[in-house]
């Protein structure tokens, strides 16, 4: 399998004032295609700015970014605009979802910056929204939807572009525990598709869902393990 992510000795230093802040001191970390892997750490761990990295919503200060081969440390910001678009689908807690369009319009998005033709962006919208099982809610705008279905509609806008990566942080932050079940249960057969999946979160028993725990402490990686409570259930099905 090849690399989805690999990370060289990333660094990211903040200069506020007089003062340095170490966000992130030395991370050197491999995932490959069609892991699933958790991301985790309490408040200062780094884990919101190594999300930022892997995004690439932000860069290094020192060390190099590889993401499905390519070097993205030293790109632009116009430039992480562009493989942010084709590489990385977001899934984020508040679902970030325009009020007044439908869950087609909001799913097809990202295909109107990368220049899909209406008819192409229907006909993958419509797929990825029956692939979450929202086939017959298409039409309906955020407002006329549960929480649950609003993160459906975020899942499949994540999905639609085909990307090499999709990223969730703190993906069930604003569901209630039945309704976080029901999308960690997408993730799992998103990822039984053949996603690369990486879900930021600071709670235990969404991180159990993923066959790979990375546990970050002072802008470092503390722990990086195979969840064995995963690695047991797979085996005895």
């Amino acid at each position: 399998m090849k690399d989805v992510i690999r990370t060289e000795h990333i660094a990211k230093v903040y200069v506020m004032g007089t003062e340095e802040v170490h966000a992130l001191r030395d991370i050197s970390i491999t995932i490959k295609q069609g892991e699933y892997v958790a991301l985790m750490g309490p408040s200062g761990s780094g884990k919101s700015t190594l999300m930022n990295m892997i995004g690439c919503l932000d860069t290094p200060s020192k060390g190099q970014y590889f993401l499905d081969g390519q070097d993205v440390s030293r790109m632009t910001d116009n430039q992480l605009a562009e493989v942010r678009n084709k590489k990385i689908g977001f899934v984020f807690q508040t679902f970030n979802l325009l009020p007044r369009s439908t869950a087609l319009d909001n799913v097809t998005l990202p295909l109107i910056y990368a220049g899909f033709s209406k008819s192409e962006r229907v006909v993958r919208g419509e797929k990825v929204l029956n692939q979450v099982g929202l086939g017959d809610r298409m039409s309906h705008q955020p407002n006329e939807l549960s929480g649950g279905q609003r993160q459906r509609v975020a899942v499949a806008r994540a999905l639609v572009n085909n990307p090499a990566l999709i990223l969730a942080d703190e993906p069930t932050g604003n569901l209630d525990s039945k309704t976080s079940i029901e999308i960690m249960g997408l993730f799992q057969e998103i990822h039984r598709n053949g996603n690369t999946i990486v879900v930021v979160t600071h709670e235990e028993e969404i991180a159990q869902h993923a066959h790979r725990i990375i546990r970050l402490k002072d802008g470092l990686v503390e722990t990086d393990e195979v969840n064995q409570n995963i690695q047991t259930v797979l085996h005895s099905s």
